[in-house]
């Protein structure tokens, strides 16, 4: 196993995406469970903190220690089995999203969650229950982990497999290969029914794999995951539309996502997005120099992609005339003819998100971003009530994101540290309104250590005592991850 601990070697284990900084004393590549274990147990007698480490594109400040030690899990990176029959697959946490998804493509099968940066680890993904533009029809990372293999802080390990474990109520109970029971309460709240990563998953008669997902590395390091996949579809519709009105373009939205949503259960339509995004004025001028083709006349933008299996006219159709009776610019719009094409698609969709991540960068400041996701039928008003809150301050900003799940990203653009104080206080005013319309301050990106503020702003503090001493039945020696999700001062 190689331990680094030169800093000017581990420089790149200290931040992420998010420009957030941080420190440790070394860094640990393990090449197995049993180099794993040692860590764990050494850190756990010796109460050293630990933070494990994906690939660095979270946005939230998860992977960056605030002391201690990292754990990286770059060289547990083998993909373990692919059963093409039964439509699964176990891999290490350390496999890249890109090249899984490529590896079982070739196989003809697909793994839907897309998160918007494809060089993620997995095991990563899973932590943060991570989602993408596929999230719309076919749900988050969660909704496709059949099991897990976790390493607990203390040296044990939980192999959980979906439906095998069930709290009875708010009650829980696991069982550890060495035999030991595991009993904890759940606290009782109701998470928000939009899409949401903010905290642990917590529900009345859960199935106790969920606990695990989405929580941020905070109860165990996940060593093995069993995927279920599904078939590749053949074809695709891909299509960018152009409008020359931002308020059609969101009324586009409005209507395909009613109209995908009932062809998913009454199948009375053609149209069936598995995605629906949005792009404002703003962003398509930050992208213009990259991609001239845009038109200079739009003032918003949506891609959205269908799958076909019949009935290709039909849809092609039906998608036509949504877009006219929106007005949108059909002419200059841009319609994927192959799979090349459409990867340049995705490609536009994600050059955004780097951009707006190098200009933060450039400037020396943390990313102020928004991940809130709120119900669909205020979505609309909430959008135009956030940038007018915006552009009252005179901030530059860029808006894009999952609109078929009421999802945003607001991007606020500070060129100063003055500005950035600004944008830190809309931030929170955009959070707190998002809750007070039941929505989630986090839709996909987690807590980490970025968001732990604005967290309070969600849930009541006895809620969050409660689910910190979940961490604390599985790591009472709070040597893992510590500072994610939770200030230290509710481990008292």
């Amino acid at each position: 196993m190689i331990i680094k601990t030169k800093q000017d070697e581990i420089q790149d284990f200290l931040t992420d995406a998010s420009n957030y900084k941080g420190k440790c004393d070394a860094v640990y590549f393990p090449e197995n469970e049993t180099e794993i274990l040692e860590i764990l147990k050494h850190c756990n007698e010796n109460k050293i903190r630990l933070t494990v480490s994906g690939n660095g594109t979270g946005l939230t400040g998860g992977r960056v220690p605030e002391g201690g030690i990292v754990v990286s899990m770059m060289n547990m990176n083998k993909i373990l089995e692919v059963n093409e029959k039964e439509k699964y697959a176990v891999i290490q946490p350390g496999v890249i999203l890109k090249d899984f998804q490529e590896y079982v493509e070739e196989k003809k099968l697909l793994y839907p969650p897309d998160p918007t940066e494809r060089l993620c680890h997995i095991g990563a993904n899973v932590a943060t229950n991570a989602s993408g533009a596929r999230t719309f029809k076919y749900g988050p990372t969660r909704d496709f982990v059949i099991a897990l293999k976790i390493l607990l802080p203390y040296g044990d390990i939980l192999q959980i497999e979906r439906g095998n474990f069930f709290a009875e109520g708010y009650y829980a109970q696991l069982k550890t290969e060495n035999g030991k029971l595991i009993n904890f309460e759940l606290p009782e709240f109701e998470m928000p029914k939009t899409k949401n990563a903010a905290g642990y998953y917590c529900k009345k008669d859960m199935d106790l794999i969920d606990l695990f997902i989405g929580s941020e590395g905070t109860l165990g390091i996940i060593t093995e995951i069993k995927l279920k996949l599904i078939e590749l579809p053949e074809n695709i519709l891909s299509c960018v539309v152009f409008f020359d009105d931002e308020d059609n373009a969101l009324n586009f939205i409005n209507e395909a996502r009613s109209l995908s949503k009932k062809n998913y259960d009454f199948k009375d339509s053609f149209i069936s997005a598995r995605g629906l995004e949005f792009f404002d004025f703003y962003t398509l001028e930050f992208l213009s120099k990259d991609y001239p083709s845009i038109p200079q006349n739009s003032k918003a933008a949506v891609w959205f992609e269908q799958e076909i299996d019949k009935d290709e006219e039909e849809i092609i159709s039906e998608w036509m005339e949504l877009i006219n009776k929106y007005n949108g610019m059909e002419e200059e719009s841009w319609i994927a003819s192959d799979k090349k094409e459409q990867e340049k698609f995705k490609d536009f969709r994600h050059a955004i998100a780097w951009k707006v991540n190098e200009y933060i960068s450039q400037r020396k400041l943390k990313k102020v971003g928004t991940d809130v996701a709120v119900p669909d039928d205020v979505f609309k008003d909430f959008y135009y009530e956030t940038k007018k809150l915006v552009e009252s301050n005179g901030l530059k900003y860029v808006v894009y994101g999952h609109f078929g799940n009421s999802h945003m990203h607001l991007n606020m653009l500070p060129e100063n540290s003055e500005e950035y104080d600004v944008s830190k206080d809309i931030y929170m005013k955009i959070c707190n309104r998002a809750v007070e319309l039941k929505g989630t301050i986090s839709a996909e990106h987690g807590i980490g250590k970025l968001k732990r503020e604005y967290f309070l702003k969600m849930y009541d503090e006895n809620i969050i005592r409660q689910m910190a001493k979940i961490k604390l039945v599985f790591d009472p020696n709070k040597i893992l991850n510590i500072g994610n999700i939770f200030y230290e001062n509710y481990f008292e």
